[in-house]
């Protein structure tokens, strides 16, 4: 995992506070509240790196060697990175 568990409430903590503050939602319980979000985090965080392994593979594939740093293949990645997370949802 990329976010230390600190990092992780930290981040969890900021959106439940936003949330909150906007009486966008009343929570019942603070702790529940903050498990939620920071389930959301590690959700979200565990997606992107998904995302992120299926775009490196599919430039990876490519028949023509393209080598990672090279405008080209930033923009292969970018492309195959956007095309997943579509697929995603």
């Amino acid at each position: 995992m990329i976010l230390s568990d600190e990092r992780q409430a930290h981040l969890a903590k900021l959106a439940t506070d936003k949330v909150w503050g906007d009486d966008i939602v009343d929570f019942s319980d603070d702790d529940e509240a903050l498990m939620a979000a920071k389930k959301g985090v590690v959700f979200f965080i565990r997606e992107v790196m998904e995302i992120d392994v299926k775009a490196r593979e599919k430039v990876a594939s490519l028949k023509r060697n393209v080598m990672e740093g090279t405008g080209e293949w930033d923009i292969l990645y970018r492309k195959y990175y956007e095309e997943e997370k579509n697929r995603r949802g």
